[in-house]
């Protein structure tokens, strides 16, 4: 997956110094290589023993994503002056899309660890027992029901 992302980077990297040498073209230059450093960074986690946390993850798709649409807005913006090919903006944009939707993925898991999480400290604190109180043995204390029986 992360390889995928990669791939428009890396062909606009190799044939970006030539275009890149008219002035101000040089911020999708540093765009690039930084994007090209989070994607290697992905794939050195995937591939490692150790990986990546899902807050971790949710973090670096944020960066990437982020970086992605910066990225696609310069290449728009100045795709005449730069001569950004459409090729390269429709790949850009395809491939943001492609990591918004992991990072959405990451950043539920997230949300879900944190409410499962919440969860456990509410059930070790007792509150969500029906049950609760300050008897160990049923877990509280039975109430008398009132009124008529």
């Amino acid at each position: 997956m992360f390889a995928t992302i990669g791939l428009a980077t890396a062909a606009f990297i190799d044939a970006a110094p030539a275009r890149a040498q008219a002035s101000g073209c040089e911020k999708i230059q540093s765009l690039l290589q930084e994007r090209q450093s989070l994607v290697a960074s992905l794939n050195a986690a995937q591939k490692s023993k150790r990986k990546l946390t899902p807050q971790q993850a949710c973090s670096t798709m944020g960066r990437l994503v982020n970086n992605g649409t910066a990225t696609v807005k310069f290449a728009t913006d100045n795709q005449d002056w730069c001569q950004i090919p459409p090729s390269f903006i429709d790949g850009m944009k395809a491939d943001n899309q492609k990591a918004a939707a992991v990072r959405t993925q990451a950043c539920n898991a997230v949300k879900q660890q944190a409410e499962m999480m919440r969860r456990a400290q509410q059930q070790a604190q007792g509150r969500g027992n029906p049950f609760s109180g300050g008897d160990a043995i049923t877990g509280g204390g039975m109430r008398i029901p009132q009124g008529a029986l």
